[in-house]
């Protein structure tokens, strides 16, 4: 999360910060980009990527990273057709401009990506938009909740992975952690708290890291537990921390919904 908000932070303050293409003189430049210069076409796409971003990410209503998600492609070739056939005498401002169109590459990316076939009819709840082209906030509502699950699926298995690969460094499988589960509510409870507690040590992450061992002795230190119990449980222990500690959001919204797991942080 904070990579994500550090990355919008930085586009940002480019974007905010750019004198040379202010938007009270950004339709003179789009002009001149229709007439030819192309060396100003590729300075504005560069200068507005974190506007195409942030159209991209509203439209998605999740972030959008420029440098792999193909949603942010589509909004990128729909901002270079907004400058091909942008006129200032429709009275809209460029910006305005760029991003219907924008939107519209989306939505036609949608539904080709997801083959979105509709399944009842939905024509009395058409509109027309700014250009008085025909829009149904239905279908694209229905298109974009079926694509975010179908990409939810896909993240979520790559997180999974992701998490194998992770666990493999300790010799875990998840064979292992299906076997070593504890079966009793309160033991879960106790062997969760540990796992958040290692996982919010630094200290204690750096010495499981980097010696892929649980540090026994120094949780020892910190817990009323013995150490037969940590023992025991190594192998959870060391899932818990890392799902606490690692880039599995997805993972760590399934334990948030253990019933067993009473903390919604840390």
């Amino acid at each position: 999360m904070l990579l994500v908000l550090f990355k919008r932070f930085i586009g940002k303050a480019k974007y905010e910060q750019s004198g040379a293409l202010a938007t009270d003189c950004l339709e003179e430049q789009v002009m001149n980009v229709q007439a030819g210069d192309m060396s100003l076409r590729n300075r504005i796409i560069i200068d507005y990527q974190p506007f195409i971003a942030k159209i991209t990410s509203r439209f998605c209503r999740r972030y959008i990273d420029p440098s792999r998600d193909d949603e942010f492609s589509i909004a990128l070739d729909g901002f270079n057709e907004a400058m091909n056939k942008f006129s200032t005498e429709s009275g809209r401002s460029f910006l305005s401009f760029a991003e219907t169109v924008i939107r519209r590459r989306l939505i036609d990316y949608l539904r080709k990506e997801q083959r979105f076939q509709q399944q009842v009819p939905l024509s009395s709840f058409e509109v027309e938009d700014e250009e008085s082209q025909i829009i149904n906030p239905v279908e694209v509502h229905q298109a974009v909740q079926h694509y975010e699950k179908e990409r939810t699926v896909e993240d979520r298995g790559a997180e999974i992975k992701d998490f194998n690969k992770d666990l493999s460094h300790y010799g875990i499988s998840f064979t292992d952690l299906v076997e070593c589960s504890p079966k009793h509510i309160d033991s879960r409870q106790l062997l969760m708290g540990i796992g958040r507690k290692l996982a919010n040590d630094d200290h204690l992450m750096s010495l499981l890291r980097t010696k892929k061992m649980l540090p026994i002795k120094e949780l020892l230190d910190q817990l009323d537990v013995s150490r037969k119990t940590l023992e025991r449980n190594r192998k959870y222990l060391i899932a818990i921390a890392l799902i606490y500690s690692g880039t599995y959001p997805y993972l760590r919204d399934y334990l948030y919904g253990d019933p067993t797991s009473t903390e919604r942080s840390g």
